[in-house]
C-alpha cells in the first residue's frame, strides 16, 4: 500500500494522486483491497498500462495497479484456449502464444496495453471479417464490490457476459481472462501510397478482398498511406533489423516527430509538410509473424479521438473529416487513421451490431485540439458514430444512451454487480451516468 503516489498515463496528459495506491498480486489481494476501500468509503479504479487518452483511471480514492498480475496461467495448443492474468500486455502475450503455436486473430497497431484494458475499452485492429479484441474472450473473472469473485462467460450469466466484455472497469476489477487464440500465422505485408480518391472509390473492394486493410490520410495531401496485409503460407521474410529500424523508428517516429515540431513552430508550413511526409513514405513489403506486422512503435506525442461508424458511410465520412482537418483554423499535421472491423454483440461495443469503420483523428502535442475534435465529433454523430472508450470524446451518458440499443441491459448488470458505485469516478459518471442502485459511497 502506497500513499502519496502520483499516477500518470503514457501520454503524460492525465494524472491523479489517489488516497491509496496498491499493487495486488492475486485475485484474493484484489478482493481485500476492494474491501478496505469500501469500508473506508473510497471508490476504486484500476490502472493497466495507462495507454488511454481519457480520464478513465483517475481517482482520489483507491487506485489498483495490475502490473504484478501479468502471468500466463494456462495454454492449451489443442483448443487454443489461453488463460492469463489481467495485467499482461498484448505484446508479451503474443510472444508467449507464438512459442506455443498460437496467436491473436487480430491486433491493433500498438501492443503495450494490458489485456484487460484493451478489451475493456473495445480496442480493435483492422479486418472486416474480424471483430474487436473483446469478442475473442471466452470468460472473464471479476472481483466485485462485495469482495466476491465472479466468473462470467457465454454459458455463465449471459447478461453479465455481454456487459463485462466492454465495461471500462465499471462492473468490477478484471483479474483474469480466458481467450480464444488461433493457430499462429504469417502475414504478407505491403505498406505503400496511393491517391486518396482512388482508395475511396475502391474502398469496398480493398476492404472485402484483403484479410486486413486500413490507411492513413494526411490533410492537404492527395496521397493515402495504405496497409494491406494477408495471410500467407510463405516462410517469413522479415525486414532486416536495420530496415525495420529505418522504417519503424527513424521514419515513422523520428522523422515524423521532426515534421510535427517544424509544423508546430511554423503553422503555415503544415500543408506542404503533410504533402512531403506522405510523398516520401515509400513502399515496404515483407513477410513476418502476424503480431510483428500488426504492431509498431508509436513515440510521437499525439492526442487522439476515434469514432466507429457503419462501414457503408466510410468514404463519405473520410471526405467530410478531411475537409474539416484542412480548415485553416485547425492546423492539423497529424493524419486520419481508417480501419474496419466486424460486428459483435457486447452491449457497449462501439462495433456492436454492425460492420464498422473506425476513423481516428490526431493532434500533435502543443497544438490546440479541442475545437477540431468537437467539430469532427459532430460530423461523426451525424453518421451514427460511437466513440472509442479509450480515446477522447465529449459525449455524456444521455447522448451515448441513444447510440446503444442495449444500454439499459448494461445498466441493469451494473446495478446488480456494483449497486453502490464502488467502481466509479468522474469519467464513469459522465459517460455511464450514476449507478442506478442504492447510491454511491460518500
Amino acid at each position: 500500500m502506497n500513499k502519496g503516489h502520483v499516477w500518470t498515463n503514457f501520454a503524460g496528459d492525465q494524472s491523479c494522486r489517489p488516497a491509496v495506491f496498491e499493487r495486488p498480486g492475486a485475485p484474493a489481494e484484489v478482493a481485500e483491497a476492494i474491501g478496505r476501500a469500501a469500508a473506508a468509503g473510497r471508490t476504486v479504479r484500476v490502472a493497466g498500462a495507462g495507454h488511454s487518452f481519457t480520464d478513465g483511471v483517475l481517482t482520489d480514492g483507491t487506485l489498483l495497479s495490475l502490473e504484478r498480475m501479468n502471468r500466463v496461467l494456462d495454454i492449451d495448443p489443442a483448443t487454443g484456449l489461453v488463460r492469463v492474468e489481467a495485467g499482461i500486455s498484448l505484446g508479451a502475450l503474443s510472444a508467449v502464444m507464438y512459442d506455443h503455436g498460437l496467436a491473436f486473430a487480430n491486433l491493433g497497431d500498438i501492443d503495450v496495453q494490458s489485456i484487460a484494458g484493451a478489451t475493456g475499452t473495445g480496442t480493435h485492429g483492422t479486418g472486416i471479417t474480424l471483430p474487436n479484441l473483446s469478442a475473442g474472450l471466452k470468460s472473464i473473472q471479476l472481483a466485485l464490490a462485495d469482495g466476491s469473485i465472479l466468473e462470467v462467460g457465454e454459458g455463465m450469466d449471459p447478461d453479465a457476459w455481454r456487459a463485462a466484455r466492454v465495461s471500462m472497469g465499471a462492473l468490477g476489477v478484471v483479474t483474469a481472462v480466458t481467450l480464444q487464440a488461433v493457430p499462429a500465422f504469417t502475414l504478407s505485408a505491403e505498406d505503400t501510397t496511393a491517391p486518396l480518391e482512388t482508395v475511396l472509390r475502391s474502398l469496398d473492394e480493398r476492404v472485402d478482398s484483403n484479410d486486413h486493410f486500413g490507411f492513413f490520410a494526411f490533410p492537404h495531401s492527395e496521397l493515402a498511406m495504405t496497409k494491406t496485409w494477408n495471410r500467407t503460407s510463405a516462410a517469413p521474410r522479415p525486414r532486416s533489423r536495420a530496415g525495420a529500424w529505418c522504417h519503424d523508428v527513424l521514419l515513422t517516429n523520428h522523422a515524423y516527430l521532426g515534421v510535427c515540431l517544424l509544423g508546430r513552430a511554423r503553422r503555415g508550413w503544415i500543408p506542404a509538410l503533410n504533402r512531403l511526409a506522405s510523398a516520401y513514405s515509400g513502399t515496404t513489403r515483407y513477410v513476418d509473424r502476424s503480431y510483428r506486422v500488426f504492431a509498431t512503435p508509436r513515440r510521437v506525442p499525439l492526442t487522439e479521438m476515434e469514432y466507429a461508424i457503419p462501414r457503408e458511410y466510410a468514404a463519405e465520412a473520410v471526405r467530410t473529416v478531411m475537409k474539416i482537418a484542412e480548415r485553416r483554423e485547425f492546423d492539423v499535421p497529424a493524419p486520419l487513421e481508417v480501419r474496419f472491423v466486424a460486428s459483435d454483440d457486447a452491449y457497449l461495443s462501439p462495433a456492436g451490431g454492425r460492420g464498422t469503420c473506425y476513423i481516428a483523428v490526431h493532434q500533435f502535442a502543443g497544438i490546440p485540439w479541442e475545437q477540431y475534435f468537437r467539430t469532427v465529433e459532430q460530423a461523426m454523430i451525424d453518421f451514427g458514430g460511437r466513440p472509442h472508450w479509450g480515446k477522447r470524446h465529449f459525449l455524456n451518458a444521455e447522448m451515448l444512451r441513444r447510440q446503444y440499443p442495449h444500454w439499459d441491459r448494461f445498466q441493469a448488470v451494473r446495478a446488480r454487480l456494483d449497486p453502490h458505485g464502488v467502481f466509479t469516478n468522474d469519467h464513469i459518471r459522465r459517460v455511464l451516468g450514476r449507478p442506478v442502485g442504492a447510491g454511491e459511497p460518500a
